[in-house]
């Protein structure tokens, strides 16, 4: 049995090249390509939060893609936990994907981690599993919304001067910085992780070390 491959990056197709049998699925494709473009360990298959995976191994991300490629317009695949359980005949306007994920009894860590182990799940997050994940960039809004409600709360609708001490440099929490400068504030942040720290530097979200 052969080892499948680990990619240390993965690059999102671009143009109108399609590698699908219908541009559904190539969309799909594309998804999850850029999914892995932004993650944080892309080599783990970790997108953010230390643990949000955009499939349960390697061996399930090749056979995603290759179920994407090989899936026509009028069948849909289902995906478990981050990975490919089946494809069904459907019809053209049935979904091109249907996924679940981390649907765990008993709902608690332990059970979790224990699963885990057994790479029998993943953990899904709000946007790694489904493939949804755009970057820092995607949740900045909701932070900046967040520190807005806080001001409107607390702080007479300002939160210009304040400093906020927070953690976390990593793909969501990376944003927090970024969103409390934009409301003329003082942002400082606490990680262990130089790469991390740097890369959010690199993009522009922290200003110094």
């Amino acid at each position: 049995m052969t080892t499948p491959e680990i990619l240390y990056s993965v690059k999102a197709q671009r143009g109108p090249e399609l590698r699908c049998k219908g541009w559904r699925q190539e969309s799909i494709l594309r998804m999850l390509e850029n999914n892995m473009e932004n993650a944080e360990k892309p080599e783990e298959l970790v997108i953010y939060g230390g643990i949000g995976k955009a499939a349960r191994n390697w061996e399930s991300y090749h056979a995603i893609v290759e179920s994407l490629k090989e899936l026509e317009d009028d069948e849909t695949l289902v995906v478990q936990s981050g990975m490919p359980v089946a494809i069904f005949k459907t019809h053209k306007y049935a979904p091109t994907v249907v996924m679940a994920t981390t649907n765990i009894m008993k709902a608690d860590w332990p059970t979790f981690y224990d699963l885990q182990d057994k790479n029998l799940t993943i953990y899904a997050n709000y946007t790694a599993a489904p493939w949804e994940y755009i970057g820092t960039q995607g949740v900045i809004q909701g932070t900046f919304e967040t520190l807005s409600a806080i001001a409107r709360l607390h702080y007479n609708d300002s939160l210009v001067g304040k400093i906020l001490l927070t953690a976390g440099a990593g793909g969501m929490g990376g944003n927090q910085t970024r969103a409390m400068t934009m409301h003329g504030g003082v942002a400082i942040l606490c990680d262990s992780n130089i790469e991390i720290i740097q890369r959010r530097i690199d993009k522009g979200f922290i200003d110094e070390v």
